[in-house]
């Protein structure tokens, strides 16, 4: 565990593993363990030589907001002076939904510091399920199951994901609860704003390098299809969209998740 401090902000971290670094940006309103649950099981292979910075953002997690933190152009600002001050010159970009949103912001503004990028969820237009959205489509439930859970469990689980059985709630209890339950909601509800001053896909030139993009056929929070679009700016990408997969799908379709990202670091070491 690690903390990086600038001026009033203080940044959670946490490094596991030697090798090519990359950084690890989760959603809104999550902390680390969104990220670090569902892709250390991908280095367990021994191959694969990263070493994995999982961060909590400004205001989120344990991480401690400054005063000055107020937008997105602010947590860059914070994510590049963290890069430069703990991670090297050059970095592996991981973003989910939120993070992913960042992770373009850096590359619009620090391409040449960016290895490779991968996007899991990414949102694309800032704001409350804006785009072309998909409504909420339950592809599977286990109703024995669920009437286990309180009813305060039952309606978080049930909010957004789309595979709803016990599997799938264990690890969104370890992974994603945990961060709803201590979420500061007048940082994200009032403070923050979401949305860039700039356009982060309008690109002086097209991020040529690898770059990976796995997005759920049944995410209601940002869709699948908008991030399709982004294979015009990143001309390299590898775009996967996964079917009975929502805006958790890396908990809904684990295995299929983690040999995806697995098998595209083996292509692009």
């Amino acid at each position: 565990m690690g903390k990086y401090i600038i001026n009033d902000t203080i940044i959670e971290y946490e490094c596991i593993g030697e090798g090519t670094p990359i950084l690890f940006l989760h959603g809104w309103g999550m902390d680390r363990r969104i990220m670090s649950g569902c892709l250390e099981p991908v280095f367990e292979d021994q191959t694969l030589c990263y070493k994995r910075i999982y961060i909590d953002l400004p205001g989120m997690g344990k991480s401690v907001a400054g005063k000055n933190i107020k937008s997105s152009d602010n947590m860059l600002d914070v994510i590049y002076h963290f890069v430069k001050d703990v991670v090297g010159n050059e970095v592996i970009l991981a973003g989910e939904s939120y993070g992913g949103y960042l992770a373009r912001g850096f590359v619009n503004k620090y391409q040449p510091m960016v290895k490779s990028i991968i996007l899991l969820c990414p949102l694309v237009y800032p704001g409350c399920r804006n785009g072309q959205v998909e409504p909420l489509c339950v592809m599977e439930r286990d109703d024995a199951f669920l009437q286990t859970l309180s009813e305060a469990q039952y309606n978080s689980f049930t909010y957004m994901n789309v595979v709803l059985t016990e599997p799938v709630w264990k690890l969104y209890e370890r992974d994603i609860l945990p961060a709803i339950e201590i979420q500061d909601r007048h940082f994200l509800d009032d403070v923050l704003e979401g949305a860039f001053s700039f356009d982060v896909d309008e690109l002086d030139t097209s991020f040529r390098k690898p770059c990976l993009i796995i997005v759920g056929k049944q995410d209601t929070e940002v869709g699948y299809k908008d991030q399709f679009k982004l294979l015009e700016k990143y001309p390299n990408a590898t775009y996967c969209a996964l079917n009975r997969a929502g805006h958790n799908l890396q908990i809904e379709q684990p295995e299929l998740f983690q040999s995806i990202v697995k098998n595209w670091l083996k292509d692009n070491d």
